[in-house]
């Protein structure tokens, strides 16, 4: 039967207890994590938050019955125990912060029972996710969960108490917004009072940001939730979390400036991992070349050799042909492989072919120099030697080649690198690269809409030297937009974003929206631009993915306290789930059912 806590209250923590501590009479509380039963001593660890503590239990000092209740300890019981710090009486714990104390307990309380828990609270199991996801306050109470929103808590605190210094103000924004359809999907909310209207959660608080820099806030921050109608992957949510910024009367080097200092500090102080100052910067052009992608996992090599002038006269027809459609030949140089199996190379091409190539070439270099090629006997002996040359080739190094357009070509080699330092263990979890990419194109163009898209949104700069290609090659001009990348994950990014009324109604145009559908979806942001608007800037953080890196997670699951699944449904409360029919009544809506494929 639970008792009262009439009488105690808690001195200290489990690990704020040390041998400074010896002598003194405290009061403990927290979860029983384990009990060895001696006979005459009966031994528990005691699991708060902080770590855990032992604690001692004979029926000297606790009594005939203090002891009896001692012996009908469980896992997982909620107890309070008084008692006396001492030296521990046999070997000391190292593993342990107080491996060197113990409690001499002189009372017990047993404040809570508990059912046997359907998986061990302990590190290293191997329970399966949905059964952990499903009992997810379970999980919670593990110490490497704890310690990871332990760590998102005192950064979440460390930036707010760095950006007020740097004078920001933290100002929250509205989460029952406006549909704006351009980009991901929105989640909609039927409005009651509006039949057949509805409101859209934040993808970002983008708008008001920048409505904020026109009312003269100067700096704003918000740590503010978000979301999106997007498929799940390891490190994307329904709901996220942003730190998000704007800045007024400022260019790119400001935003920069402030963010690699809240880095440095953000990184020291809280992980002990020194950032240094300046981040390296790296054009999207040159990030594409050498790496394959816009956000470069910098921790290795394997970088991206175009061989395309070295090939071009070639008799091989897949590098001549994608050539003559315009498109490269370029490869990677994977170092000690060249003695992989042939059934390992095909798992490669196959892998290639799930990014959309048609296939993958290769030359393993052996140890005497020679070589095996998927198409040596279609070229000259200058031409594979110039070809190894190119590539950097050694004994005993395997040189993987794709062909076709500049995109397909990034896309498939930029993700064979990635796949390859996996499976070579390349990827050091402790080692921090940060990376600034510069210059992202202003506009993509998508075939499925046979128009340009904002490769950003629509309010981003195009940089001042190409505004002039927007009516000649639209796809050339660059914006004046930054993405900050550790590890090869994209952290956050941001802008410096279009004040110019003539430059906004330019960059509708190249969108494809008349002045009308542009004033219809965003008339209150234009509206407020006639009233004299501020150069300004912004930058926002995916707070979650931020964490998970900080961790060593490879997923941001692990560092949110109440996540979805792959599907956006949360197994423990089982939500998304139906409503009562008078609240769709009372909402205007009707349901349909798709039927089941």
């Amino acid at each position: 039967m639970a008792e009262s806590m009439k009488g105690l209250k808690r001195s200290h923590r489990c690990t704020e207890l040390s041998n400074k501590n010896i002598g003194e009479k405290v009061t403990v509380m927290g979860w029983v994590q384990k009990r060895r039963n001696l006979g005459s001593l009966i031994f528990i660890d005691l699991r708060d938050r902080s770590g855990l503590l032992q604690i001692l239990f004979d029926a000297e000092n606790i009594g005939e019955e203090g002891f009896a209740k001692a012996e009908t300890l469980r896992s997982e019981y909620v107890v309070a125990v008084v008692g006396e710090v001492i030296k521990r009486g046999g070997a000391v714990n190292e593993n342990l912060a107080t491996g060197d104390i113990e409690i001499k307990a002189t009372e017990l309380r047993i404040l809570s029972e508990s059912l046997t828990p359907p998986f061990p609270i302990e590190e290293g199991i191997t329970t399966k996710d949905e059964l952990r996801l499903k009992y997810r306050y379970l999980d919670l109470r593990r110490p490497s969960l704890q310690k990871n929103l332990i760590l998102r808590s005192n950064v979440a605190t460390l930036i707010r108490q760095f950006l007020a210094e740097e004078g920001f103000l933290e100002i929250e924004t509205p989460i029952l917004n406006k549909s704006t359809p351009e980009g991901a999907r929105d989640y909609l909310v039927p409005s009651r009072v509006h039949p057949g209207k509805f409101y859209a959660l934040p993808q970002s608080p983008q708008l008001f940001k920048q409505l904020l820099m026109c009312s003269g806030y100067d700096r704003y921050f918000q740590i503010a939730k978000c979301f999106r109608d997007e498929d799940l992957r390891a490190d994307r949510q329904p709901e996220f979390t942003q730190v998000d910024m704007e800045l007024s009367f400022v260019d790119i080097d400001d935003v920069i400036d402030v963010n690699e200092r809240l880095i440095a500090k953000m990184f020291k102080e809280t992980i002990g991992v020194e950032v240094p100052l300046p981040i390296q910067r790296m054009t999207y052009k040159e990030a594409m070349e050498r790496f394959g992608s816009d956000k470069p996992d910098t921790r290795f090599g394997m970088e991206l050799v175009n061989i395309t002038e070295i090939v071009k006269g070639c008799e091989f027809v897949v590098f001549k042909g994608a050539i003559e459609n315009g498109g490269s030949v370029r490869g990677i140089n994977v170092p000690g492989q060249g003695a992989m199996p042939r059934k390992k190379i095909d798992a490669l091409v196959d892998f290639a072919k799930g990014y959309g190539a048609k296939g993958l070439a290769y030359i393993c270099i052996n140890e005497d120099g020679t070589y095996k090629s998927s198409f040596a006997k279609f070229m000259t002996d200058d031409e594979m030697n110039a070809i190894v040359k190119a590539m950097d080739g050694k004994a005993g190094d395997l040189l993987l080649f794709a062909a076709d357009t500049d995109k397909l070509v990034y896309s498939v080699l930029g993700a064979l690198r990635i796949h390859m330092a996996e499976e070579m263990g390349l990827l050091d979890k402790k080692q921090f690269n940060f990376l600034w990419v510069t210059e992202f194109p202003l506009l993509e163009y998508s075939e499925e809409e046979d128009r340009y898209v904002a490769m950003h949104h629509p309010f981003t700069m195009p940089m001042e030297e190409d505004l002039p290609l927007l009516d000649t090659n639209p796809g050339a001009v660059r914006a004046k937009a930054y993405d900050i990348v550790l590890n090869g994950t994209e952290l956050g990014g941001g802008s410096v974003r279009i004040y110019q009324s003539d430059v906004q109604e330019k960059m509708f145009e190249m969108l494809g929206f008349t002045k009308e559908q542009a004033y219809e979806r965003f008339s209150f942001l234009l509206d407020a631009f006639k009233y004299g608007v501020p150069p300004h800037a912004g930058l926002a953080y995916g707070l979650d993915r931020l964490i998970m890196l900080m961790a060593g997670e490879d997923s941001i699951r692990d560092v949110i306290a109440f996540p979805k699944i792959k599907d956006a449904s949360c197994m423990m409360t089982n939500a998304p789930g139906e409503v009562d029919d008078k609240q769709l009544i009372e909402l205007a809506i009707a349901v349909t059912h798709k039927d089941e494929e």
